[in-house]
């Protein structure tokens, strides 16, 4: 893998419809963790959300992956949703220690809120926070209106996360919102994705970027252009960040996650990424 400054990645692995697209035309489901990683170093653990996994499950995607790719697994939504984060350490700790098998290739834990999770539920997330092992990454996502009022609230929050080292989850949908378009996957994406603000400040050593747009290069260009500029800038500072492309469909992902590196590439001096799966002359990825 020669991408060495940030991680970047998509918000899954297993898209079946990237097979010969992304993936190689003969790919299996068994084999689509193996090929995703082949090209991008970290990937959106969204399925922890919903499931959390078997050990047996955690280390099998751990010994298809190459030592520096990092999964950014999702808390599971009994905690964030259900529970509001209120009494839930027993369980956050339990999720966590399923992880240590493969804790090299971890990534900050998204720690995904419900938009109803407002101020007043705020020392939730201080009892959290306080109790999140040292060890480990995370990374808050605030959806309610609350935590972006550029007052007492927002520098609360911004102060509480800065202090443990935990980064704040930056959501950009502006792209997604401002399209005009009879697109039927672009029109479900603005029914599903938050219209929240966007802040451009970090308060951990590892800035957390969820992007989504339009599905062509072209809807998105000057919004890339702008976090690579930025993500350019964070890396100059000594900090490491995380970037995930999201497309409405998810077929154009790769594609867009393609174009943002090599913005990137042009200001921070990176390697390409490598070739897509289906592209490469020797189909026989192999195992790492």
């Amino acid at each position: 893998m020669s991408i060495k400054k940030y991680h970047i990645g998509l918000t899954q692995w297993g898209f079946k419809d990237w097979i010969g697209n992304f993936f190689s035309n003969e790919a299996k489901p068994d084999h689509f963790l193996n090929e995703y990683a082949s090209v991008f170093n970290s990937v959106e653990g969204n399925t922890t959300f919903y499931r959390v996994p078997t050990p047996e499950t955690i280390q099998k995607w751990g010994e298809q992956v190459p030592s520096d790719f990092k999964f950014c697994f999702k808390f599971p939504r009994e905690i964030t949703h259900k529970r509001q984060l209120k009494n839930v350490t027993e369980e956050v700790l339990s999720f966590l220690d399923l992880f240590q098998p493969i804790r090299t290739k971890l990534g900050p834990f998204h720690i995904q809120l419900s938009p109803t999770f407002s101020y007043e539920q705020v020392q939730n997330l201080e009892e959290l926070v306080e109790v999140l092992p040292a060890h480990l990454s995370f990374a808050v996502e605030v959806r309610h209106l609350d935590f972006f009022d550029k007052g007492k609230k927002e520098r609360h929050l911004n102060d509480l996360l800065k202090s443990y080292g935990v980064n704040r989850v930056v959501f950009d949908t502006r792209r997604l919102h401002e399209i005009k378009t009879d697109d039927p996957s672009i029109l479900k994406a603005k029914k599903k994705k938050p219209k929240t603000p966007v802040r451009f400040d970090s308060t951990g050593a590892n800035p957390f970027i969820r992007y989504v747009g339009g599905n062509e290069v072209v809807q998105n260009e000057s919004h890339l252009k702008e976090w690579a500029i930025i993500i350019a800038n964070w890396i100059r500072d000594g900090k490491h960040p995380y970037m995930f492309i999201h497309s409405p469909d998810t077929l154009h992902a790769p594609e867009l996650a393609r174009y943002f590196h090599h913005v990137l590439a042009n200001l921070t001096e990176l390697e390409p990424l490598p070739e897509w799966p289906v592209d490469r002359k020797d189909k026989q990825l192999g195992l790492f």
